[in-house]
Order: C-alpha cells, then structure tokens, then sequence
C-alpha cells in the first residue's frame, strides 16, 4: 500500500483475471521461496515500472472464494522510483479516503477497506521518494566557479 500526499494507490484487476475488473491494492502472486517483501517489490516493478521500500506489515487476511483460498497480507510501502503506469493491470489511480467508496473491491478487501475509512492517521504515511542529492558536492562547486573566471 503506497500513499502520497493523502491518496492510496489503487489499480484495476485486468480483463481475463481472477476478479476482473474490480479495484485492488497492487501486489501478486508469490513465487516459489520469495518472500511476501520480494513479491511485492517484483511485482510493483514489473505492473507498476516503480520501484520500492517494503516497510511494514498492515494487514493480512484469509479469505474463501467459491473457486478459492487467497491469503494476502497488505504491507505499507514507500515509492522510491517512478511514476506508476499499468503496464501489468488495466489502470492506476491516486484515491483520496472521501473517494475510495466509489471503487468497487474484492471481498477480500472488506476488512482492510474498513480500517482505511477508520483510520485517518494512515492517510498521513508519506511514500514520497527522497530528495535527489546534489550531483556535485558544495566545496568542488566552489572550486570550479573560482577556476573559471575568478
């Protein structure tokens, strides 16, 4: 789950998947011996073109469809690099907590989509990349300005 600047990242579920259609925080399927951590940054990577921080578990959750089981588990994530796009689902939004309500979620949201509503304070979590840092530092920026023409 990534927020900025008080909206959460949704995507929609792409035509031909379990539950097309419908809105989800994004994340995957877990490959054989990766960590949940892993999957999230690999799939965040390859549907997003983002990269990120995995920084703590939210939530987990089991849940029985007709045609299956799913365990998620929701990790608060900061956005290191990049500009989402849906290279892997059918769109990307920016939602804001007054907004979430009009998107149509799995059951197995239900829970989570309540203690979003609930919780205000999650609204506030940042995941703003950090500053780029200068390219020079300071003392050979002065240096070459007085070798220059001073």
């Amino acid at each position: 789950m990534i927020f900025q600047a008080g909206r959460l990242l949704i995507t929609r579920r792409p035509t031909g998947a379990h539950l097309a259609g419908l809105w989800e925080f994004p994340g995957g399927k877990r490959r054989p011996r990766e960590s949940f951590q892993q999957c999230l940054v690999r799939e965040l990577r390859e549907e997003l073109g983002i990269e990120v921080a995995v920084t703590r578990l939210l939530d987990e959750v089991t849940h029985t469809y007709p045609e299956k089981t799913v365990r998620l588990k929701f990790f608060l994530c900061r956005l290191l690099a990049g500009r989402p796009r849906p290279l892997g689902c059918a769109a990307v939004r920016w939602v804001s907590p007054r907004e979430l309500g009009r998107y149509n979620f799995p059951a197995a949201d239900a829970r989570l989509l309540e203690r979003l509503v609930a919780d205000t304070q999650l609204w506030r979590t940042t995941a703003l990349p950090p500053k780029p840092r200068a390219t020079t530092c300071p003392h050979k920026a002065r240096q070459q300005a007085r070798g220059s023409g001073g």
